[in-house]
């Protein structure tokens, strides 16, 4: 069965969480500072998988994104342990100033 917004009928074991995040910079010349302040994030132990990528802009009508996090965690402590990670707080106070937009979306999926 696919996953689905409850996803009370998988069992724990089999969950995991895509967190993805997308960031557009304010200035074009920031958005190398934006990937490389947000790859400091891959030093955080809580993620089973970390990529930081610059987004390809193939797709003519998403071409405001600029980067793009994306990370999976076991479970929500997973995440909430990364985010509360003092490499986090550091990352963000670095990035915030240099990005326009921010959307996050956490998907809970099946492993494997």
């Amino acid at each position: 069965m696919p996953p689905t917004e409850n996803a009370s009928h998988i069992s724990a074991e089999a969950l995991l969480i895509r967190h993805i995040v997308f960031f557009s910079a304010k200035r074009r010349e920031d958005i190398e500072a934006i990937r490389t302040g947000l790859s400091r994030l891959g030093a955080i132990p809580h993620s089973s998988r970390f990529e930081v990528s610059l987004n390809t802009k193939v797709d003519p009508l998403s071409d405001e994104v600029d980067v793009v996090v994306y990370a999976e965690f076991a479970d929500a402590e997973a995440l909430a342990a990364y985010k509360a990670d003092p490499i986090y707080a550091e990352a963000t106070r670095q990035v915030r100033p240099l990005r326009e937009l921010r959307y996050s979306a956490d998907i809970v999926a099946q492993s494997g």
